[in-house]
C-alpha cells in the first residue's frame, strides 16, 4: 500500500504512539488528522506539528463516535485510513467486587467496543476510496494474561480476533486490514499522565507501521528486544 498521499484519522493521536504515528506520517506527505479527549493536548501537538489537524472526541462515547465521523465525512471525505489506536490501561483488582471495573475509564469501551463501532461507522466512506485502510492497534498481550490488568488483556485478545475476522470478511474489497502489535513502549499507558517509563521509543512503532504498510505486512509485530520491524 502506498505510504504518502492518504489521509488518514488516528484516534488518541495527541501522544504517545498516536503522536509518534502523525509525526511520522506527515513527514511522509499525509494528511493527518488526530482526536483526542483532551483539547489541552491536541493543542500541544498542533503546535508541534502545525500540518497536523485535530478534532476532540472520546470514542467510548457512541454520541462522540457519530459526531467524529459526521465531521470526517463533510470535512475529510477523503479519508482512506482509519487508525483504531485509542487506549486505556488500567489495574483492576476483581477480589474488590465491581467497583473495581466501575471506578474509572471503562478499557472494553475505549480499547474494544470503539473500534467495531468506528470501523463500522467508516467503512461506508472507505470504500468510495481507490486504496483503504483499517489499521487497529493490539498489543503483545493479546496473547498473554497479566493478573494485574486482565480486561486490558481481554480486550487487546478480543481486538486481535475481530482484526482478523474483518480482513478476511474485507478480502474481497479495497479495503486492507492491518494490525500493529506493540510490546512495551515508552508511553504513559497505564501510568500517572505524563510519568514515562521503559520501554522502546514510540518513534519505533511508527517506523514499524510505515514499513509495514508498504510491504502490506498485515500483522506488524515488534518485539522488545529487536524493535525494528520485521
Amino acid at each position: 500500500m502506498k505510504t504518502n498521499g492518504n489521509t488518514i484519522l488516528i484516534t488518541g493521536g495527541a501522544t504517545g504512539i498516536g503522536l509518534a504515528f502523525a509525526e511520522k506520517l506527515v513527514e511522509y506527505g499525509n494528511k493527518v488528522i488526530i482526536c483526542g479527549r483532551r483539547e489541552e493536548k491536541l493543542k500541544e501537538a498542533q503546535n508541534k506539528f502545525p500540518k497536523i489537524k485535530t478534532k476532540v472526541c472520546d470514542v467510548s462515547s457512541q454520541t462522540d463516535r457519530e459526531i467524529l465521523y459526521e465531521w470526517v465525512k463533510k470535512e475529510h471525505p477523503d479519508l482512506n485510513i482509519l487508525v483504531n489506536n485509542a487506549g486505556v490501561q488500567r489495574p483492576i483488582n476483581f477480589k474488590e467486587g465491581i467497583k473495581a471495573l466501575t471506578s474509572g475509564d471503562s478499557e472494553i469501551e475505549t480499547n474494544f467496543t470503539a473500534p467495531i463501532y468506528l470501523t463500522a461507522l467508516f467503512i461506508p466512506l472507505l470504500l468510495e476510496q481507490e486504496e483503504a485502510a483499517i489499521i487497529n492497534v493490539s498489543s503483545g498481550l493479546r496473547s498473554r494474561a497479566i493478573a494485574r490488568i486482565p480486561v486490558y488483556c481481554a480486550t487487546k485478545a478480543g481486538l486481535h480476533s475481530f482484526t482478523e475476522s474483518l480482513r478476511e470478511q474485507l478480502r474481497d474489497t479495497r479495503i486492507k486490514v492491518f494490525e500493529v502489535v506493540p510490546p512495551r513502549v515508552a508511553t504513559s499507558l497505564g501510568r500517572e499522565p505524563d510519568v514515562i517509563s521503559g520501554g522502546i521509543p514510540p518513534s519505533d512503532m511508527a517506523d514499524a507501521l510505515l514499513l509495514g504498510i508498504k510491504n502490506d505486512g498485515f500483522e506488524i509485530i515488534v518485539s522488545q528486544a529487536n524493535p525494528r520491524f520485521p
